[in-house]
């Protein structure tokens, strides 16, 4: 049986050497690498160019919060990775745990994200405050949804996993998951360094 299916997921190879789906997550992650490169290129040419409508981006950035939630975001690559370790092993215990960990991390992130726009706005930086805030949350809000339909997706193998329907031979769908994982972090690295460590 474990046979079958191990040759099942062989045809699934492309010309390439890579799976089916494997490829077409790396074609989605490229595309969205330039999708997020035309957002972070707007910032820095709308960076600056506030005019006289206070407050300024650099009047409401909390540096070192960010950077603790954006530790934690980056943690969570390594339990990804310890998952898809983890059921490669064929150990779905620790598949499960590493998972729900990575979830928790992601939703400590995007609860950090939801406190420091809820901060911003009180101290009257909202979306329409100047071309600099808008550029600012339209960035950082596409990230947090990515972020959010991540934990929903690992949720997803979380249960399948836990309804016995995630198996060693699908192991692949834990990978292809991971690598959108690391690249909503990577991207993260990326959105942080430029708007929150380089100054204006």
């Amino acid at each position: 049986m474990q046979q079958l299916a191990v040759r099942g997921h062989e045809a699934e190879q492309t010309g390439t050497g890579v799976g089916n789906t494997k490829l077409g997550m790396w074609l989605f992650l490229s595309s969205d690498f330039l999708f997020f490169g035309g957002f972070i290129a707007a910032f820095l040419l709308y960076r600056g160019r506030e005019g006289q409508a206070e407050p300024l981006l650099e009047d409401v950035l909390d540096i070192p919060f960010t950077s603790v939630t954006s530790f934690i975001l980056l943690m969570s690559s390594l339990t990804m990775v310890l998952s898809l370790a983890a059921i490669q092993r064929g150990d779905h215990r620790r598949l499960r745990v590493w998972l729900m960990a990575t979830v928790l991390f992601g939703l400590t992130f995007i609860s950090g994200q939801v406190y420091e726009f809820t901060e911003f706005y009180r101290e009257g930086f909202k979306l329409g405050t100047n071309l600099s805030a808008s550029s600012f949350f339209v960035l950082t809000g596409l990230h947090g949804a990515h972020v959010t339909a991540g934990i929903v997706w690992l949720m997803s193998l979380w249960g399948m996993s836990v309804q016995g329907r995630l198996t060693s031979a699908d192991a692949e769908k834990v990978e292809v998951a991971g690598l959108y994982w690391h690249f909503v972090d990577v991207i993260w690295i990326v959105i942080f360094t430029v708007v929150y460590l380089v100054p204006q």
